[in-house]
């Protein structure tokens, strides 16, 4: 590969294109590849575990399971008994929480609850360190 240069006068009889001839390069770039792709070994993505063959025992201690309803007018249900306070709902959700077994809270706010009385239970919910919470009675809001 060589190359050809004007001399300083300026007097070279024709003008060559200085360029380097890039198509063995290229070549050879890949050929590798294609060696590179070949060589690396397959990669397996499983993990193995080491599982027990056996069921579970099931749970001897059911959880209590905690009822809170919201009526049409926001009125707050502690199992079936109305809240007349936010004291009284705060001592019932902390004496549920001092239990050695966390109970299960149901959540059941009426369709024409207000918003902010259903977030405020459960706000004082978490507050309150009770974790196993759930909304039920969804169904109600689904349009027919």
């Amino acid at each position: 590969m060589g190359m050809h240069v004007k001399d300083a006068s300026g007097a070279g009889a024709d003008d060559s294109i200085i360029d380097i001839n890039t198509t063995p390069l290229i070549d050879v770039l890949l050929v590798l590849l294609v060696m590179l792709i070949i060589t690396i070994p397959i990669q397996l993505h499983s993990v193995k575990l080491n599982l027990p063959l056996t069921t579970p025992p099931p749970s001897e201690v059911k959880p209590e399971v905690v009822k809170i309803d919201i009526d049409e007018i926001s009125t707050i249900y502690w199992n079936g008994v109305p809240v007349t306070s936010n004291d009284e709902l705060v001592s019932k959700m902390q004496a549920s929480a001092r239990q050695s077994v966390q109970p299960e809270v149901h959540v059941r706010p009426h369709q024409l609850a207000r918003y902010d009385s259903f977030v405020e239970v459960m706000v004082a919910l978490e507050q309150n360190g009770l974790r196993k919470m759930g909304v039920v009675g969804s169904e109600q809001f689904i349009e027919p």
